[in-house]
């Protein structure tokens, strides 16, 4: 993967409206090592119930904005959608996308269980020693890069 520039993560947002594009936080893009992350995910500390999303298909670097309400009920275990980490359910939210194009015009949103802190890549390198060998990374990194793809894709299509 190659560097992000502030530019280039702004016009990958499919499903961003342009005043959030305005004031879209940047995330640390020099110090975003993309060789070591399946995609990039992080939170608005302005706007605590926004997040965003970027990685890359193939040569094409593509965002969406998600947004979150309350947090699951505490005391239970839920698990991300994306990592497949289980955690308390209080570290697991609800983030909904607005579709592109006129589906999202229209008020219309798909929505998912993600890690509240939109990390997953960190979390399944941050995971017990066993679940963290070359092979089991590959595994599991692969595994999620292909659930965000497809979640991604739901956000992205307008049929």
């Amino acid at each position: 993967m190659r560097p992000v520039t502030e530019e280039q993560l702004r016009s990958s947002f499919i499903n961003a409206t342009d005043d959030e594009l305005r004031r879209l936080p940047m995330p640390g893009l020099r110090e975003s090592i993309w060789e070591e992350r399946e995609y990039l995910g992080w939170r608005d500390m302005q706007a605590a119930q926004l997040g965003y999303v970027s990685l890359w298909q193939g040569s094409e670097l593509v965002s969406i904005v998600v947004r979150t309400s309350g947090s699951l009920r505490s005391g239970i275990a839920a698990m991300c959608s994306m990592c497949h980490s289980t955690q308390p359910a209080t570290q697991v939210r609800l983030f909904t996308a607005r579709f592109a194009g006129k589906k999202g015009l229209a008020g219309s949103s798909v929505g998912t269980y993600i890690c509240e802190s939109l990390s997953c890549p960190m979390v399944i390198r941050r995971a017990a020693p066993h679940m963290t060998t070359p092979s089991q990374l590959e595994r599991r990194g692969g595994a999620m890069l292909e659930r965000i793809t497809r979640f991604v894709a739901k956000v992205a299509d307008e049929s």
